[in-house]
C-alpha cells in the first residue's frame, strides 16, 4: 500500500515530537515510562547541586536528582530525587549531600535506617543533612589556627617594638662588646685547651705509668680489704674492750687508794717523806762528793787520824741553815 505524503508527514511530525520528548526527559535524567518513587529533601544550603545527579545507596546508584527549587522566601532548597522500586527503607533514612571527589562535585546518598517506622513511600520528604567537604574541613581546621598566627604574629610585633626600646645604641653597643669578648674568652678556651692536649700527649707515658699504679694501689687495697673480712675483727674488739675494762677498773682502784699504787697515789704523807728522803740523799751524795775525807780516812803507818774540819762552805751546813 503506497502512503500519501500526508501520512509521511504526519508519521515524521510524530516521530519529532516523540524524540523531543524522550530527549527533554534525557536531560532531566527521567524517562518517560518511569515508575520509580519520588522523595524530597530539604536543605539550607545544596552547596552547588546540580540536577540529574545520581543518588546512592552505599555506594550503588539507585536514582537521580530530578529538581531543585526554592521552598519559601526564606531560601530553603527543595531536593526532589527518584529512587528505583525495590529499595525499601524507613522514613527515618537520611538524604545526605557529600562531595563526590576532591576537585568538587556533590551527590546525594540515603543513608538507609532499619527501625520500627514504617516504610518510606514515594513523595515523602526524608530527613536532610549536608556532610562537609574537604574544603570546609581545612577551613574549620585553619581558622582556629589562622587566628592563633595572627596573635602570635601581633605579639611578635608588640615584642619587637618593646625590644627596640630596650636596645638603644648604648645597649647595643655594649651588647657587642660583650659578644665580642664572649668571642676572645672561646678563643682563649680552645688555646688551653690546646695547650692540655700537647701536654697529656707530651706525659701520655708517665700518665698511663701513674694509672696503672693507681690500678696496683686498688687491687691492694681489695686484697686489704678481702683480708680484714677474713679476720675475727669482732673478736679484736671485744678483746680490746676487755682489756679497756680491766684497765678502768685498775685505774678506778688506784683512785680510790686501793692497793700500793693506790696508797701512793693518794698517802699525802708518804709522798712527803720520800721527798725530804729524796732531798736528803742528794745532800748526802754532794756532801760526799766535796768532803770525801769526812767520810774516809785511810792511814797507812798507825799515823793518828787526823780530826775532820768542817769547811766554812758546807753544803750540808748551808742546807740545815
Amino acid at each position: 500500500m503506497k502512503l500519501s505524503r500526508e501520512v509521511k508527514t504526519g508519521i515524521l511530525v510524530l516521530f519529532g515530537i516523540l524524540a523531543v520528548i524522550f530527549g527533554f526527559g534525557y536531560l532531566k535524567s527521567s524517562s518517560l515510562f518511569d515508575n520509580s518513587s519520588t522523595f524530597h529533601a530539604v536543605y539550607d544550603n545544596v552547596g552547588g547541586l546540580q540536577m540529574g545527579t545520581q543518588v546512592t545507596i552505599n555506594g550503588l546508584v539507585v536514582g537521580n536528582v530530578q529538581s531543585i527549587r526554592f521552598k519559601n522566601n526564606k531560601f530553603k532548597s527543595v531536593v526532589t530525587f527518584s529512587v528505583d522500586k525495590g529499595f525499601d527503607f524507613s522514613s527515618n533514612s537520611i538524604a545526605e549531600i557529600y562531595d563526590t571527589g576532591i576537585i568538587g562535585g556533590k551527590g546525594v546518598q540515603i543513608i538507609p535506617v532499619f527501625d520500627d517506622s514504617p516504610m518510606a513511600v514515594s513523595g515523602d520528604t526524608l530527613k536532610s543533612r549536608v556532610k562537609p567537604g574537604l574544603t570546609d574541613l581545612v577551613q574549620e581546621n585553619l581558622t582556629p589556627l589562622q587566628l592563633k598566627v595572627e596573635g602570635a604574629v601581633t605579639n611578635a610585633d608588640s615584642l619587637l617594638v618593646h625590644v627596640n626600646d630596650v636596645l638603644d645604641a648604648q645597649t647595643r653597643r655594649e651588647l657587642r662588646q660583650s659578644i665580642s669578648g664572649l668571642n676572645k674568652l672561646i678563643s682563649s678556651f680552645q688555646s688551653s685547651a690546646n695547650t692540655m692536649n700537647t701536654v697529656l700527649s707530651a706525659n701520655k707515658p708517665g700518665l698511663d705509668s701513674s694509672l696503672k699504679n693507681i690500678n696496683t694501689i686498688t687491687s691492694n687495697f681489695s686484697k686489704l680489704s678481702k683480708e680484714l673480712a677474713q679476720t675475727d675483727i669482732v673478736g679484736t674488739f671485744k678483746n680490746l674492750q676487755g682489756t679497756v675494762n680491766k684497765l678502768n677498773k685498775v685505774l678506778t682502784k688506784i683512785e680510790e687508794g686501793e692497793g700500793t699504787l693506790g696508797k701512793l697515789a693518794n698517802d699525802d704523807a708518804l709522798y712527803e717523806n720520800l721527798s725530804n728522803a729524796s732531798r736528803e740523799l742528794d745532800l748526802l751524795l754532794q756532801d760526799f762528793r766535796l768532803n770525801p775525807k769526812r767520810y774516809v780516812n785511810v792511814s797507812v803507818f798507825g799515823k793518828k787520824q787526823k780530826e775532820y774540819e768542817l769547811p766554812e762552805n758546807d753544803p750540808a751546813a748551808q742546807k740545815e741553815n
